[in-house]
C-alpha cells in the first residue's frame, strides 16, 4: 500500500507567490516598471492565505502601467494529483470568481503584449485633469472623474481587485450589488468620483510625447445632507406643484465620504498620498453643495496622513490657529467642567467653517493645543529626554489639556464606560489618555510642531505609512 502524501509539502503561502508588476511597452517589447507583492489575500484564498495543490507556484497579474488592462499568468513545477475529494485549489476560477478580476485578463501572453505596443503613446488619462505637481522623477497629474463615464468605470473595475489586496477589510464600490442588474443600471454611478494619480513623464519612443504611469487613486461617494432650515417655509398656495422632471442631484446639498484611498507600494513614502489627499480637500472644501468632509473606516496608516494633512490646513484658518486653552479656568472636584477653550462657544462655527466632522476636528483641535503646552508638561515620544522643572502653572495648563481630551473620551465611550465600575472607568481613561499622548507627540515630531526629534518620529511615521494594517488601539477608533 502506497504511503499517504504528506498534505502541508502542497501549501504555498498566498501572498508570496502572488506578484503585482506594472509594465510599459517600449519599441523592444514591454519594460518592466516595478513588482510587489500584496499585503492580503485572504479575501480570495481564505484567512489562512494558503493555496493547496502546486509546488513552486507562481500567480503574475501584470498591469499595463497606463490603462491598467490586466494579464494573469500562473506557472508551478508541480501539480497535486486529485485523491477523493482532495484536489487542488482552482486558483483561476477563485480569482474570476471571488477577486472578479475581468475575464480579459485571462487571455494569450501574446495578444497582452501585442496589444501593449498597439496602444502607443496618445493615451491620456480617462476624465479631466484637476491639478498638477512637481516630483524628483516627473511631473504627477490628478484626474477626476465619475462612474458615469464610461472610461472611467472600467479603468475603476480594473483596478478593484487591488483593495483588499493592500487594505484590510477593503471591499469593491461602484458595481451593482443584485447579480440581475447591470452595472449599467446604477441609479447613483453619478455620485462616485475617482481622482486618479499618474506620473507624466518623457517617452522613450518620442521625447516630444508623455507616458503615464498610474500611481494610485482615491473614491469619493456624496450623501445627502439634511439641513432642516432655520424657519418653517410658508405654505403653498393651492396652485403649487411638485417641479417637473428629475431634480440635478449635483446641486443638493451632501456630505462628501472618502472611501478608498491607495498609493501603490513602489511609490509610498514620497509624500504622494499627502498631496493627493490636499488636493482632494481642497476641492470639496471650495464646493458649495458639500457641507461636511467624511472618512469611511480609516486604518492606522491613512489616520497618521489625514491628521498631518488636517492639522496643517486648519492651522491656515486664522480663528482656529488662535484657539488656547484658558488658564484662568479654575475646575473644581465635583460639578460641570467649564469651557476649556477661550472662545469655546466658536469652536462649532469654526467647524461648519471648515467642513471637518465633528470628531476629527475634536482631535486635531487637541493636537494643536498640545503642541502649545509648556516644554515642561508637553508629551513627548522620548521618555529619557530632559525638560524643564513643571511651575504650578504649567501643571495647571497640563491637567487643562488632559481634562479637555477625557471629556472627549468620555462622551464617546459612555455607553462602554457606564458599564464598569467608576475607578476601572478611570483608570481606562487615564490608560487610553497616555495612548493618545504618545499618538500625538509622534505625529507633532514628525511634522516639526514638537521639540521631540523631528527626523525619528518622521522615520517612525514612514514606516507605519507604509502598512495598512488594523487601526490605531484607542477607545474612540472612527
Amino acid at each position: 500500500m502506497a504511503a499517504l502524501p504528506n498534505l502541508e509539502e502542497w501549501l504555498v503561502d498566498s501572498n508570496a507567490a502572488f506578484n503585482i508588476s506594472l509594465v510599459s511597452p517600449t519599441p523592444s517589447g514591454l519594460q518592466l516598471i516595478s513588482t510587489f507583492n500584496p499585503s492580503f489575500t485572504y479575501p480570495i484564498f481564505g484567512e489562512d492565505e494558503k493555496i493547496f495543490g502546486y509546488k513552486d507556484l507562481k500567480i503574475n497579474l501584470r498591469y499595463r502601467a497606463n490603462d491598467m488592462r490586466p494579464h494573469v499568468q500562473t506557472s508551478y513545477s508541480n501539480k497535486f494529483t486529485p485523491i477523493g475529494e482532495t484536489e487542488p485549489m482552482d486558483v483561476t476560477r477563485m480569482l474570476k470568481e471571488d477577486a472578479q478580476v475581468p475575464d480579459i485578463a485571462f487571455g494569450k501572453a501574446a495578444d497582452f503584449e501585442t496589444n501593449s505596443q498597439k496602444l502607443g503613446d496618445d493615451w491620456t488619462p480617462p476624465g479631466e485633469l484637476h491639478s498638477s505637481f512637481e516630483g524628483s522623477d516627473g511631473t504627477y497629474e490628478i484626474w477626476k472623474g465619475t462612474l458615469a463615464d464610461p472610461a472611467i468605470k472600467q479603468l475603476n473595475k480594473r483596478i478593484q481587485l487591488l483593495i483588499p489586496l493592500f487594505i484590510e477589510g477593503g471591499s469593491y464600490i461602484g458595481q451593482a450589488p443584485d447579480p440581475d442588474v447591470s452595472d449599467a443600471e446604477m441609479p447613483d454611478a453619478d455620485r462616485w468620483t475617482l481622482f486618479l494619480l499618474y506620473r507624466r513623464q518623457p517617452s522613450s519612443v518620442d521625447p516630444d510625447k508623455s507616458s503615464y504611469v498610474f500611481v494610485g487613486y482615491s473614491t469619493i461617494y456624496r450623501f445627502f445632507y439634511f439641513r432642516p432650515p432655520p424657519t418653517p417655509p410658508a405654505s403653498p398656495n393651492h396652485d403649487w406643484e411638485l417641479p417637473q422632471g428629475d431634480l440635478d442631484l449635483t446641486q443638493l446639498p451632501c456630505r462628501t465620504r472618502l472611501s478608498q484611498f491607495l498609493i501603490l507600494p513602489p511609490f509610498q513614502g514620497n509624500g504622494h498620498g499627502a498631496r493627493l489627499y490636499k488636493s482632494i480637500f481642497e476641492y470639496y472644501h471650495k464646493h458649495a453643495q458639500t457641507h461636511e468632509f467624511t472618512i469611511e473606516n480609516p486604518n492606522e496608516a491613512f489616520d497618521e496622513l489625514r491628521d498631518a494633512c488636517d492639522l496643517k490646513f486648519l492651522r491656515t484658518v486664522p480663528e482656529f490657529a488662535a484657539l488656547k486653552l484658558n488658564p484662568s479656568v479654575t475646575v473644581g472636584k465635583r460639578g460641570l467642567i467649564p469651557p476649556l477653550i477661550k472662545s469655546s462657544e466658536e469652536l462649532e462655527a469654526i467647524r461648519v467653517k471648515t467642513k471637518i466632522a465633528p470628531r476629527q476636528f475634536a482631535r486635531v483641535l487637541e493636537m494643536h493645543i498640545m503642541s502649545q503646552l509648556p516644554d515642561s508638561v508637553r508629551p513627548r515620544i522620548d521618555p529619557d529626554e530632559k525638560v524643564p522643572s513643571k511651575s504650578a502653572a504649567d501643571r495647571h495648563l497640563e491637567r487643562l489639556w488632559q481634562l479637555l481630551v477625557k471629556q472627549r473620551l468620555y462622551r464617546h465611550n459612555r455607553d462602554i464606560l457606564a458599564q464598569i465600575e467608576l475607578s476601572e472607568r478611570i483608570d481606562k481613561l487615564g490608560e487610553t489618555l497616555l495612548g493618545v499622548e504618545l499618538e500625538y507627540a509622534r505625529l507633532l515630531a514628525a511634522h516639526g510642531s514638537s521639540s521631540v526629534s523631528a527626523n525619528k518620529a518622521k522615520r517612525r511615521l514612514d514606516d507605519d505609512a507604509e502598512s495598512t494594517s488594523s487601526k490605531r488601539t484607542r477607545m474612540d477608533d472612527e
